[in-house]
């Protein structure tokens, strides 16, 4: 008796699903019929749609769309780009299409406190996080060494009040020469120009320890103690010029009582900081989070 070990021929379906993945993202203002119009877009190419979220903001009157979907080939037909590109102009709308997968370059800056740099350099080194990290620039020398052993670029630019425009002209340098996609103060302990925000509106994340809008500015976790709070938190958010007041994007809380005095309060607060701004940088590597006037849709 004797058995074949030949593998079946694959079915149609087996070999579309062997296919490369792609991510679109697609915001425009809200109208009847738009799924329809994407998703036949999609299928007219082929496309297998394996993921779809969408989200009407019945406030602002806008749509918010992000498909997964996958195509025979590993580069999508300039043909599917063409279609999505006319659509988007009929509706007005902003989109973005990215194989699945495809790294976002990220810049981190810090300052002394080594929590937040330390749990993003060890996600990406996992491989949790869809980035690389690139470069990571503070204003101290103390985390060279931590940096450098992930063989990471290190760069200190030392900030003063007088050499604050140097410094951040400096910066984008480094942006620019680093290709840099997004650029995440992960406890950065320097407020930003207003002009270093524009130039960056979109594409910074910064993790403030606080939950947010409580407790804006310095030493939020005294002021949370003063207010004799139950809670602490941390707020990652998108950069803009007013401090503390950018988009939100993820937030964490932990529970605290009467017995936690100011020091406690920060150390329980290093974990909410940690995951928050880890959500935050995943989502937006991810093309999950869309800017929403002040506010953001996170398609989750």
């Amino acid at each position: 008796m004797s058995t074949s070990l030949e593998t079946p021929a694959a079915t149609p379906a087996a070999e579309q699903r062997a296919g490369s993945l792609f991510v679109l993202t697609f915001s425009c203002p809200e109208r009847l019929g738009l799924v329809h119009s994407l998703t036949g877009v999609l299928v007219r190419h082929a496309g297998d749609i394996v993921e779809l979220k969408q989200f009407d903001d019945a406030v602002t009157a806008r749509f918010f769309f992000r498909a997964e979907f996958r195509l025979a080939g590993s580069v999508a037909p300039p043909e599917l780009r063409d279609d999505l590109a006319a659509l988007a102009d009929e509706l007005g709308a902003e989109w973005a299409l990215t194989p699945k997968g495809q790294k976002r370059r990220i810049l981190l800056m810090v300052s002394k406190f080594g929590h937040c740099l330390n749990d993003l350099l060890f996600r990406e080194r996992t491989g949790d996080l869809n980035a690389e990290i690139v470069a990571v620039v503070s204003n101290h020398p103390d985390f060279r060494q931590t940096v450098e052993w992930h063989g990471i670029p290190f760069f200190r630019i030392p900030v003063t009040k007088d050499t604050k425009p140097e410094a951040e002209a400096k910066l984008l340098e480094l942006v620019e020469r680093f290709e840099v996609d997004l650029v995440v103060l992960a406890r950065y302990m320097q407020v930003l120009s207003d002009n270093l925000c524009h130039e960056l509106s979109g594409r910074a994340i910064n993790i403030h320890h606080s939950f947010l809008p409580s407790f804006k500015g310095a030493k939020p976790y005294h002021q949370a103690y003063a207010r004799g709070v139950k809670t602490v938190g941390a707020t990652a958010h998108y950069v803009n010029d007013e401090l503390d007041e950018g988009p939100i994007i993820a937030q964490q809380v932990q529970p605290v009582d009467h017995s936690f005095g100011p020091e406690d309060l920060v150390a329980a607060g290093r974990d909410t900081e940690c995951k928050a701004l880890a959500d935050a940088v995943r989502w937006h590597c991810d093309g999950r989070v869309f800017l929403n006037g002040a506010r953001t849709v996170v398609l989750a």
